[in-house]
């Protein structure tokens, strides 16, 4: 056989085993492998909304206060020569701080003291001359105009008695008013002067003395909600907000003494259009230090049937919010839900669910709509896996 002719022989049986494959391929005699698998289901988490009753609350960002902050001055002047505390010491009313040099002081007591002496003595001279001049007056022996002149000698250095006696107890008081003493129960600063500064009457500030039980905190809540709380308090803010206050410090933990609402102020602020109100906390541990910032949590209303469901279920897409429910028949479907208030770890649905949905709280990002997915139901308190 010729080149030619076997290449013509090859050529034809190759096409015609082609044509064979394809018609065993049509025909189904022979497996063969499927190029487009079905899909295989998105393994994720799911949860049931949660229903419950549910209080709902309102936080405020609040600060720390001292009911009283006392600038301590003296009353005289003179050195620093003695401290009796430290700053930042904790201290009592009466406690002494600061002792002034008193020596010229003791000395103007000495003064004062002789100077009543003496004018008490001329008191007492002029007062046997008037006894005797009155009976002499009585016997004629004096005109009256005399006995006046030693009547009026005698209220006269009587007065100069009393001002010698209002003189010698000034300069007791000064005396005593070199010794500074806490007015008030707290703590003081860490800004006071040290030994040997001189202080002047009534104008250096020594240091500042902070009450720090009870406390107050300062918070602000807006024209809106104010008068969202007057409405439910029927003209005044109800007795669950104002006697009923939570504190949650900045390190997430809570307070354990309720504070309730002392002061409001007389408006809205002009500058902030918020309101401005101060709470009373006890302190006894002397926890909360003035200038700690905290949030203030109060109990607005409770939610009859409330339905809640985690954060992390919870995808947001140009301001709006969806969640990837499971379906009967174990597929995904997304849902636009309508969210309220943030309740720990949990969101308010307002609309959009039922309470016999499902939602998926883990793997939300590597399902999609229409999705076959497997799940593995959480328990909402648990958090543990749960058998379906």
């Amino acid at each position: 056989m010729s080149i030619k002719g076997s290449k013509k022989l090859y050529i034809g049986l190759f096409v015609v085993v082609i044509l064979l494959g394809i018609v065993v391929a049509r025909s189904g005699i022979l497996p063969t492998t499927q190029m487009n698998k079905a899909p295989q289901a998105v393994v994720v988490k799911a949860m049931q909304v949660v229903t419950r009753d549910t209080p709902i609350s309102r936080e405020f960002v609040g600060q720390v206060k001292a009911k009283s902050e006392v600038k301590i001055m003296s009353k005289v002047a003179g050195n620093v020569v003695a401290k009796m505390v430290n700053g930042g010491d904790t201290v009592y009313k009466g406690q002494p701080l600061f002792q002034i040099d008193n020596k010229q002081y003791r000395s103007a007591i000495n003064s004062a003291r002789a100077a009543l002496l003496k004018s008490q003595a001329t008191l007492n001279n002029t007062q046997k001359d008037l006894e005797r001049y009155r009976k002499l007056a009585d016997l004629k022996g004096i005109s009256q105009q005399t006995l006046d002149s030693y009547i009026s000698q005698a209220e006269e250095e009587a007065a100069t008695v009393e001002v010698s006696r209002a003189t010698l107890q000034q300069a007791i008081e000064d005396e005593q008013d070199t010794l500074i003493v806490s007015p008030v129960d707290g703590r003081i600063d860490v800004n006071d002067v040290s030994l040997g500064y001189y202080v002047a009457a009534g104008s250096t500030t020594m240091a500042t003395v902070s009450t720090i039980n009870p406390v107050w905190v300062q918070f602000s809540m807006s024209e809106t909600e104010y008068l969202n709380f007057i409405q439910k308090g029927n003209g005044s803010l109800p007795a669950s907000f104002k006697d009923h206050l939570n504190l949650v410090l900045s390190d997430g933990t809570e307070y354990p003494l309720i504070g309730r609402v002392e002061q409001i102020d007389r408006g809205i602020s002009d500058t902030t259009g918020t309101i401005t109100i101060k709470a009373r906390f006890d302190n006894p541990q002397n926890y909360l230090l003035p200038g700690m910032f905290a949030r203030v949590v109060a109990q607005e209303t409770v939610r009859q049937g409330a339905l809640l469901i985690p954060q992390k279920a919870v995808k947001e897409v140009l301001d709006n919010t969806f969640v990837m429910i499971v379906t009967d028949a174990n597929k995904a479907e997304s849902r636009q839900v309508k969210l309220g208030d943030r309740i720990g770890d949990m969101w308010l649905v307002e609309e959009g669910l039922s309470g016999t949905d499902r939602v998926v709280v883990d793997g939300i990002d590597k399902v999609k709509q229409g999705n076959d997915v497997q799940i593995t139901m959480i328990q909402p308190d648990a958090q543990t896996p749960a058998k379906l």
